[in-house]
């Protein structure tokens, strides 16, 4: 099947006017580094661009105060430490009982207790999350389960998987289903057709272009997507949409930005993808 904006409908529903804080979803986004602080911040903005309520960034101290200072907006977490570790593995499970979807891996490297520390937090999770970037790296191919979505680029599945997912699409569909079979989960091919399948579902999603080379629009999917699984959305429906609407942020970026557009760029066209596709 291919993904239209019909996919956005049941998930965006009107907001009754009694609403309050909380009825949306809250996000938790683990990441970031000594090197990399900005790709947590965009998860989270894009997360809160989606309809998320509140995000949180839980990083190490030098990533969470870089992340703290791009908008007043986030509210951040110091890991004592230059990276993710299984020092920090009581924290955060305290700190995840205030959330309701998790982004975990933009930004956090790949050192080897970093990898560990996430194989031994995603074994304990029991919240929707969507694993990205180095997370994925760390897993090895061990399976998830059915709350898990994977977010791969190209080159992250061929790690994930031991294979590429190849050239044509017919054999991308293959391999990611096969993918989304064994590791028990639902797994988003990020690509020129964004291949998403559950293991019995598959759907292409064609939005998006080729100016959204640029480093972090990635991580502006992960954060919309754990936005949608934190207000309810199933894995499979959730990683449906946030393609969606990810390509078409980028698709109206595209067109006001050209060869210049940055990721920063498509959080700002975000509520216009998803206003421009649900009509109440």
């Amino acid at each position: 099947m291919n993904v239209n904006a019909s996919v956005l409908r049941p998930i965006y529903k009107t907001r009754k006017p009694e609403s309050h804080k909380g009825d949306f979803g809250s996000v938790l986004v683990i990441g970031g580094s000594r090197i990399y602080s900005g790709s947590p911040a965009l998860v989270a903005m894009a997360a809160m661009r989606a309809g998320a309520d509140l995000t949180c960034i839980a990083a190490p101290e030098r990533a969470a105060g870089i992340a703290a200072s791009f908008s007043p907006d986030l509210i951040t977490y110091p890991l004592k430490g230059a990276c993710l570790s299984g020092h920090h593995l009581r924290e955060l499970q305290k700190l995840l009982e205030k959330y309701d979807a998790v982004a975990i891996g933009n930004g956090l490297g790949l050192e080897p207790a970093t990898k560990k520390a996430v194989v031994q937090f995603l074994a304990r999770l029991g919240k929707p999350c969507v694993v990205d970037a180095d997370a994925i790296k760390a897993l090895d191919g061990r399976p998830l389960g059915e709350n898990f979505v994977l977010t791969p680029h190209a080159v992250e599945f061929s790690i994930l998987t031991g294979k590429p997912p190849g050239n044509t699409l017919k054999g991308r569909t293959q391999r990611v289903k096969a993918a989304a079979v064994k590791l028990r989960c639902t797994v988003l091919l990020k690509g020129h057709e964004d291949v998403i399948s559950d293991g019995a579902r598959t759907a292409l999603n064609k939005t998006g272009n080729s100016f959204m080379t640029k480093g972090g629009t990635g991580d502006t999917l992960a954060g919309i997507c754990a936005a949608l699984l934190a207000r309810g959305a199933r894995p499979f429906e959730a990683a449906c949409a946030a393609a969606y609407i990810n390509g078409k942020a980028g698709d109206i970026a595209a067109e006001r930005f050209g060869e210049g557009l940055l990721a920063t760029d498509l959080l700002q066209c975000i509520p216009e993808a998803i206003r421009s596709s649900v009509r109440h």
